[in-house]
């Protein structure tokens, strides 16, 4: 067993840094490190997407600090909750997926999650599958677990009372959700759980079912979302999710599309900047400081976190050249097509930078769509595409007619 580092600095870091709430208390936590025992802590990630984004690199990045203290870290991809799919903040039932479809989708976790975790030497983080023991459950088992909750504990969950108002079905599977959830907290008997605080109400489950099966206590450290102060949040939904696998050029100009609100909380979710200095950026930005600036030192530290200084410098130089300075990209990714007169939603279509035809109407209606630097505002009109034309979509997509 590793030594086990009770610095109380450290402690107080990782007890307020990105903490929306601690359960049973701030203080039942802070005993529990201070003990010098090893705990065990585990991070629940269903993998309902082919990659990790930032959203994930906050619980990550409170999993790693945990570990360089010298505690247990487990790593659970749900290879089975993910067939059934999580309904938090969902307002219809979700599709499932199939066993295929999750193994493929998680498939380069472990990797992603590297840059955080350390899963070699004395210490090292685990991976698990809720598959392993979901499996083997039989219906009478299922049925026995399912008595330790009430209907009534399960209505509580606000998207349940939603869809009721909304006259929306909720299916039965969903409501088994939190109780698959809780059981991972008692098959692993861990001593904690983190997640998002959209997870509250799944890891209290956990909680209680620990408490009921195993009489022993679980602390949950739920930890804040990355939202601007009108509650707009990253994520898939809101369009502006940073996954893990972009291309440094992409991951810098994806952060820098965020809103000015999400400045100071990008820096303390996502970066390793001390907390005083990020006191110092909203100080600056609140007596008239350009937020644009912070913004791009932003994207500069989380860029550099996954693909190294360099790459991030030379992908702020790239955004400003696209940006500041109008210009096109260096490294424009160059296409075959048939040259002549053509529809410009044919264009779009052609080129993939969009996936339906009334996608590509908007864009260009709303001149988005630029050929040499000429807008192109009507979907309706041919357009003469010729050897050695720059494509424009938007700001980022580019393309090279060869």
């Amino acid at each position: 067993m590793s030594k086990i580092n009770t610095d109380q600095k450290k402690i107080q870091e990782l007890l307020t840094r990105g903490i929306e709430n601690i359960y049973p208390t701030k203080d039942y936590l802070k005993k529990l490190l201070l003990s010098g025992k090893q705990i065990k802590i585990y991070l629940g990630i269903d993998p309902t997407g082919d990659t990790l984004h930032l959203g994930h690199s906050i619980q990550l990045k409170k999993l790693q600090e945990f570990q360089n203290l010298g505690h247990k870290i487990i790593l659970l991809v749900g290879n089975f909750t993910a067939t059934i799919g999580d309904p938090t903040d969902k307002s219809a039932i979700r599709k499932p997926l199939t066993r295929q479809q999750v193994l493929d989708n998680c498939s380069n976790y472990k990797n992603q999650a590297k840059t955080f975790l350390n899963f070699r030497g004395r210490n090292k983080a685990e991976i698990k599958y809720n598959g392993k023991w979901f499996d083997k459950l039989n219906f009478g088992e299922i049925l026995n677990l399912s008595s330790y909750f009430t209907v009534q504990q399960l209505l509580e969950r606000d998207m349940f009372q939603k869809r009721m108002q909304d006259g929306k079905p909720i299916g039965l599977h969903e409501f088994m959700y939190p109780l698959m959830q809780a059981y991972d907290s008692v098959i692993m008997e861990v001593d904690g759980e983190i997640g998002g605080n959209d997870q509250t109400f799944n890891m209290l489950a956990g909680r209680s079912l620990m408490k009921s099966m195993l009489n022993k206590e679980k602390f949950v450290l739920t930890l804040k979302l990355l939202t601007d102060n009108t509650g707009f949040k990253m994520g898939k939904t809101t369009g502006n999710m940073v996954s893990l696998d972009k291309p440094a050029k992409e991951m810098f100009g994806g952060i820098m599309s965020w809103t000015d609100g999400m400045i100071t909380g990008g820096f303390e979710l996502c970066t390793y900047t001390p907390v005083e200095e990020i006191k110092k950026i909203a100080r600056e930005m609140r007596h008239g400081a350009n937020p644009r600036d912070y913004k791009f030192r932003l994207a500069q530290e989380i860029t550099a976190i996954y693909h190294g200084e360099e790459k991030a410098k030379e992908a702020g130089e790239e955004f400003n050249k696209i940006f500041s300075k109008k210009g096109n990209p260096d490294n424009i990714k160059e296409y075959n097509l048939q040259l002549g007169d053509t529809n410009p939603v044919n264009l779009l279509m052609d080129l993939k930078f969009t996936t339906f035809r009334s996608e590509a109407k908007r864009l260009i209606e709303g001149g988005g769509l630029r050929i040499n630097k000429k807008k192109i505002l009507s979907w309706k009109d041919s357009i003469d595409i010729q050897s050695g034309d720059i494509v424009q979509a938007g700001k980022r997509k580019f393309a090279k007619i060869k």
